[in-house]
């Protein structure tokens, strides 16, 4: 892993240090809002860009975007972005998984359609920024328990995991319903 240099970002949320990690052919991007007193606000976000960029709404990851951005502006702390979009499967197959849902798949059935599994994000690299940075303690916002499995793998105490529900909508209700029954994420809304 290689580290670039930090810089400051000004957002419409507020003023955050940033710095890319180069991992292989991807780069993530660590946002830094202090201050960074242990347990740490985070929120390690996977890359969507329907969601972040076009504010699709048949996911609810702008939204989740939005309000970690939001939180860690007011709060301090971390936001990792990971570069793994379509839950790893990248935004050519997502969008060949979106035409599949289109047709009556859900969102793990597309992905096997496909031939990948239903979720192929890995949090390695979080747990090695969190290392680089000193920081082994955290407050993550998520839904997702496989993060907080994975951090702890990686030696990181997740001292609390802070919910980052976002309210369903028409186009998005069946998609957070198949993450909660198959994928295990922890939604009360749906």
């Amino acid at each position: 892993m290689e580290f670039s240099k930090e810089a400051r970002l000004p957002t419409e949320f507020g003023e955050f240090r940033i710095f890319v990690v180069r991992e292989g052919d991807k780069e993530h991007v660590v946002l830094l809002k202090d201050p960074l007193a242990e347990p740490v606000l985070l929120r390690i976000h996977s890359e969507c860009f329907t969601g972040d960029v076009l504010g699709s709404l048949r996911c609810d990851c702008g939204e989740q975007l939005n309000y970690a951005l939001y939180r860690i502006a007011r709060e301090g702390g971390v936001l990792i972005y990971l570069r793994q979009e379509g839950r790893g499967i990248g935004l050519f197959n997502k969008i060949n998984a979106y035409a599949l849902q289109d047709e009556g798949y859900d969102t793990v059935q597309a992905n096997h359609q496909l031939g990948f599994e239903a979720d192929m994000r890995r949090y390695e690299v979080a747990g090695k920024i969190l290392k680089h940075l000193g920081i082994s303690r955290v407050r993550l916002m998520t839904n997702n328990p496989g993060k907080i499995w994975d951090l702890r793998n990686y030696g990181i105490e997740v001292v609390e995991r802070v919910p980052i529900e976002i309210e369903p909508n028409e186009h998005n209700a069946e998609y957070l319903r198949t993450k909660k029954l198959k994928l295990g994420h922890l939604l009360l809304k749906v």
